[in-house]
């Protein structure tokens, strides 16, 4: 069965550009790093004063599904940029140079901090989280070690070993095949709750969160929208509304939805507003995300995703506050503190680091053959 044609691309060169980099979804990068930096600022004990507190974790209550925005972006943007001439080997070895150097320099920053703080080390740990296994551990203090925020380039792994292999299925499905992805995504996801008493107690969370096969759902949900996408067949609502969907689906589902039920709703509008960003640069509409400030943050978000939790969880231990907290004005001070610094050490990792590594080690892509739609 030969593809639908794609969605026609704007006439200028550069809305033709746009179309093919999708700027705006580089700024919704940062939104999900900014959602779980939220959601850590709340759980990670920065702030003592109770009032202070509450706020943070009211408004980042669902700041971790932002990993869940971020698995689904993955799917989109890989697919929409696949071209026809890259092998698997080209595409694994890609994306090994934009994952692996950050996390490398981030496991071994993680280890010597633990070094230093004579913290005990597991080496079975520690080796399977330098090579990116520890998301299938479920063994408490496995999957989530050394950095722990890198159990998600664990899943990010299986999920770049996975895609070549079942790419030509997808360039080949049926649109109705692919829809049916779309829509049955969330209501797997709402099924985790009942299937999850299968599993022993212990592992229920690590079976939900962090199991690469179960969490991979998520990027496949990416995956058939961008397909959907560059056929010309997806159909939802523009920017504007895909934004005040998903802003309005954050508030209904922290303040009147049951917790089971969050991830299956924010899937929904995580996706709506991802190929709404989308659509937007391939029409040469309006969108604040592709601003030179959200992209630039888009860019770093990455290195920012990799340092956040190290940076706080190491200078809360050197001052003494880890697991108390920074009292009054303080809490909420540091926090703001600790999201510039993070930030300016995302940057230096980004422009140091992560740049020149991905120059050195991803293979040089020849100039693409003018296609329609990208």
């Amino acid at each position: 069965m030969t593809s639908a044609p794609v969605a026609a691309p704007p006439g200028s060169a550069t809305d033709r550009a746009l179309a093919s980099r999708l700027p705006s979804l580089t700024g919704l990068r940062w939104i999900a790093a900014l959602l779980v930096f939220g959601f850590h600022a709340g759980t990670m004990r920065i702030i003592a004063e109770p009032d202070y507190q509450a706020v943070v974790g009211k408004v980042f209550t669902l700041g971790l599904s932002g990993v869940q925005f971020f698995f689904i972006l993955s799917g989109f943007v890989l697919v929409w940029s696949a071209r026809p001439e890259d092998s698997r080997r080209r595409f694994w070895r890609r994306r090994f140079a934009k994952i692996y150097p950050n996390h490398v320099l981030l496991w071994a920053l993680a280890i010597g901090a633990a070094v230093w703080f004579a913290d005990p080390i597991n080496p079975v740990a520690a080796l399977e989280n330098l090579f990116l296994l520890q998301a299938w551990d479920p063994r408490p203090g496995y999957f989530y070690s050394v950095n722990n925020v890198s159990w998600s380039l664990s899943c990010e792994l299986f999920f770049y070993l996975c895609l070549p292999l079942v790419l030509p299925l997808v360039r080949r499905a049926r649109p109705w095949h692919l829809w049916a992805v779309v829509i049955a995504v969330p209501l797997l996801i709402l099924a985790l709750w009942p299937a999850q008493t299968l599993v022993p107690e212990q592992s229920r969370w690590w079976f939900t969160q962090v199991f690469p096969l179960v969490r991979s759902l998520e990027f496949w949900m990416g995956v058939a929208a961008a397909e959907l996408m560059l056929r010309g067949r997806w159909r939802g609502p523009g920017l504007p509304l895909a934004s005040l969907i998903f802003v309005g689906t954050w508030v209904v589902a922290a303040e009147w939805i049951r917790a089971e039920f969050w991830a299956a709703l924010l899937a929904a509008a995580y996706i709506l507003v991802i190929a709404a960003a989308a659509d937007a640069d391939v029409r040469g509409r309006r969108s604040p995300l592709r601003s030179r400030p959200m992209v630039w943050l888009g860019e770093v978000s990455f290195a920012f995703y990799l340092v956040h939790v190290f940076v706080i969880m190491t200078i809360l231990r050197v001052t003494g506050d880890w697991g108390t907290g920074l009292p009054g004005w303080w809490g909420p001070a540091a926090v703001i503190g600790f999201l510039a610094l993070t930030l300016g050490l995302a940057a230096l990792v980004h422009r140091f680091v992560e740049q020149p590594m991905m120059r050195r080690l991803a293979p040089r892509r020849s100039p693409p053959a003018v296609q329609p739609g990208r």
